[in-house]
């Protein structure tokens, strides 16, 4: 079943990718909370390797690709801080021009890139793994928790979503990062790994969502 998730997610991505950019011209491409098209495209690129895995079989070419999933992860997911930076400005918040916020933004981003390169991806050693029906290769080290780079991230989104929601009116943003949070903490007893990942798919809708609407029809 999990193989149709990730089949139901690639496309639930695609979709939005396509939402997003309709109706942008190049003066609304070209602006901060257009990250997010780079992190749907990381996405799109994740779930299609983890639906496809089956019929690709092991080998290294299964491997190269599910060891670029971790790397794209490590690259574009701190793109979230700079699109919620960039969905305030477009909000019309004024103190959000603030270089000294646009400094920090950039280094924090980075910062947790190489946070994420340093403590996951320049020692990864991939094994295959076939769980509830998908293939795939995992990490030999198996993780205590979620990734520092991942909490730190969320932080971000909480925060610029209580910020957007308290300055705007409009909660979408909030409410998708903590759905996101608390599927994520909260265990259930089902036989997926897949499951779970709606919640980032949600998350991401409500983020396209945010930055379509401020895009054609200004908060």
């Amino acid at each position: 079943m999990d193989i149709q998730f990730y089949f139901m997610f690639t496309l639930g991505y695609i979709s939005l990718f396509i939402w997003g950019l309709s109706g942008l011209n190049s003066s609304r491409f070209l602006t901060w909370s257009s990250f997010i098209f780079a992190i749907l495209g990381a996405l799109i690129f994740d779930n299609a390797v983890l639906g496809f895995g089956k019929w690709i079989g092991e080998g290294t070419v299964l491997e190269s690709l599910n060891a670029l999933r971790y790397w794209s992860h490590a690259f574009f997911t701190p793109l979230l801080v700079l699109f919620s930076l960039g969905v305030l400005r477009e909000s019309g918040i004024a103190w959000t021009d603030k270089k000294w916020l646009t400094l920090s933004a950039i280094i924090y981003t980075i910062g947790l890139i190489g946070i994420e390169i340093w403590l996951e991806t320049s020692r990864l050693q991939l094994k295959p793994k076939t769980e509830f029906g998908v293939l795939r290769y995992v990490s030999t080290e198996s993780a205590s928790g979620p990734p520092i780079m991942i909490l730190l991230v969320t932080i971000v989104l909480l925060v610029a979503g209580i910020v957007l929601w308290k300055q705007t009116k409009w909660p979408w943003f909030f409410i998708g990062a903590a759905v996101m949070t608390i599927g994520s903490m909260v265990p259930l007893n089902i036989n997926s790994a897949a499951v779970t990942n709606a919640f980032e798919l949600f998350l991401l809708w409500a983020l396209v969502w945010t930055k379509h609407r401020l895009t054609l029809y200004p908060i």
